[in-house]
């Protein structure tokens, strides 16, 4: 006779129902599991063994033989241990095959019978709930499982017997609680920077219409204060963006105690960053820094030093909101949508262009250190900031008056004014002036003719590429909704442009 228990394997954020068949066969006592296990599945025979021992059971002296189906999926991770060991009470007779039917099984068994958490939970019971199934899962796993909704049966043990025992009627386990992490109520305020205005209007900018930022300064010019304050002025997740995000944290093994948070992911990856950790991929192919990032900031500082190969895969996720990692037999897809802010010195040396400044190497000090940085990357970035250093005079003023509340505020009101224009065109998929392309821009960005003027002349002053034209829209749109018109003025259209201006670092090093 042979068992059945339901499973899943991941690929991407998706998940993939695989069963789990144990039956005993003749022969030599044996233990085999096939079905292209990694080494972790392979592994699980004898914690299987171990946690079956624990609970007074013991495998009779025959040969077993466990399939993970389909047979070529790969299987990787520990969370198989749990399916196997309860395909094998299925078959030896101590679980009801019936009631296995039910669920999608997933754990990691300890060697004394408790159940250790697994990533995954949350992608886990989002599939099963599609396919009208429950979940079973370690207690700690549950609370993220949770937030599939309140129709999903789950189970949550927090060992093996007192699975059994659930099963047996003599023990009831209770459905875990969604659980939802507490606001941050320490985040960095813009009320630190003295001076910068310029800068932090266009991180104002930047966050109204989730566009790419890259700020060009000397070293002690603000920069990084003002990306590391960036989270402060987003407004909160909705729902579904909140869901999209965990279930990218689930698999990376990153949510704590299985706790959603409303704040938007700030990934912040050291330059030493390999495209592995960037993109998505290892052994298991698992999301990236971009990936983590999605519908958050991506926060690249010290641009010129990441590897330029690293650099250039941003390119492609920065289009699509997709971020590809691909392989000889398999390829794996995971959402990316994500802001890109960078930060830079606009030479090695980090002065060129200072007043009462001059390099010992010369004009070639920026030029070979901007180089490092190509020239379509710089195209997709929206808005390109240039910072003077802060004066000693700058930092014996007082605090500014304006604080990150108040911009948060005018941040959130434009994001919902064009949360609405997307709705009214049917688009509700639409969440920023950022996804806007083709038709959509073209309608919800429209110019009278003096703006049609300026635009053209802009455009063949500044030389501006097609994407770079389209770029100046994007931002003009979000400027205008930050002043609550529904048309865009010469003066939104003027402060996009300027916005698209080198700074004088990189017009130097061009």
């Amino acid at each position: 006779m042979t068992s059945r228990v339901s499973t899943i394997a991941f690929q991407g954020i998706e998940g993939v129902l695989v069963e789990c068949q144990a039956q005993f066969v003749g022969g030599q006592p044996n233990f085999i599991v096939v079905g292209l296990p990694d080494k972790a599945v392979a592994e699980s025979r004898e914690r299987v063994r171990a946690a079956l021992h624990a609970i007074g059971l013991a495998l009779p002296g025959k040969r077993l033989v466990v399939n993970l189906s389909p047979a070529d999926l790969p299987k990787e991770g520990s969370h198989y241990d749990l399916p196997i060991a309860l395909a094998l009470l299925s078959a030896l007779g101590v679980v009801p095959p019936d009631f296995l039917s039910r669920f999608v099984v997933m754990g990691e068994l300890s060697l004394d019978g408790s159940l250790l958490p697994v990533s995954g939970a949350l992608p886990a019971a989002m599939t099963a709930q599609l396919r009208d199934l429950g979940l079973i899962c370690p207690r700690a796993s549950g609370a993220e499982a949770a937030w599939a909704g309140e129709e999903i049966d789950i189970l949550a043990p927090e060992t093996l017997i007192q699975l059994i025992n659930h099963v047996k009627g003599t023990q009831v386990l209770g459905r875990p609680k969604a659980r939802l992490l507490p606001a941050a109520g320490n985040l960095p305020d813009l009320a630190d920077i003295k001076g910068q205005e310029a800068a932090k209007r266009a991180l104002e900018v930047a966050a109204a219409g989730c566009h790419h930022l890259l700020l060009v300064g000397p070293p002690g010019a603000g920069k990084s204060m003002l990306a590391q304050r960036l989270p402060s002025i987003l407004p909160p997740m909705q729902p579904r963006e909140m869901l999209d995000v965990s279930m990218i944290a689930s698999l990376s093994g990153e949510l704590k105690d299985g706790q959603l948070s409303q704040a938007r992911p700030f990934r912040a990856p050291h330059h030493s960053a390999s495209m592995p950790a960037l993109v998505g991929g290892g052994l298991r192919a698992r999301p990236g820094e971009m990936a983590l990032a999605h519908h958050g900031v991506l926060f690249l500082d010290e641009l010129p030093e990441f590897q330029p190969r690293v650099l250039e895969a941003l390119r492609q996720p920065m289009e699509t909101g997709e971020a590809l990692v691909a392989r000889a037999n398999y390829h794996v897809t995971y959402p990316a949508r994500f802001q890109l802010v960078a930060a830079m010195n606009p030479c090695k040396c980090g002065m060129a262009g200072e007043p009462g400044h001059q390099c010992r190497q010369g004009p070639r000090c920026a030029a070979d250190y901007q180089a490092r940085i190509s020239g379509p990357l710089l195209d997709r970035m929206d808005l390109q900031i240039e910072l003077a250093a802060v004066r000693a005079a700058d930092l014996t003023l007082p605090p500014p008056k304006e604080k990150s509340a108040d911009v948060a505020r005018r941040v959130a009101a434009a994001r919902e004014r064009q949360r609405q224009r997307f709705a009214a065109l049917g688009l509700a998929h639409l969440r920023s002036n950022a996804e806007a392309d083709g038709a959509v821009l073209e309608e919800i960005a429209r110019l009278d003719e003096p703006g049609n003027a300026l635009m053209r002349d802009a455009a063949e002053a500044m030389n501006l590429s097609a994407r770079g034209f389209h770029r100046v829209l994007r931002v003009a749109r979000t400027i205008a909704d930050l002043d609550g018109r529904e048309g865009i003025s010469r003066l939104h259209l003027a402060e996009a442009l300027s916005y698209r201006q080198k700074p004088a670092g990189l017009r130097a090093a061009a």
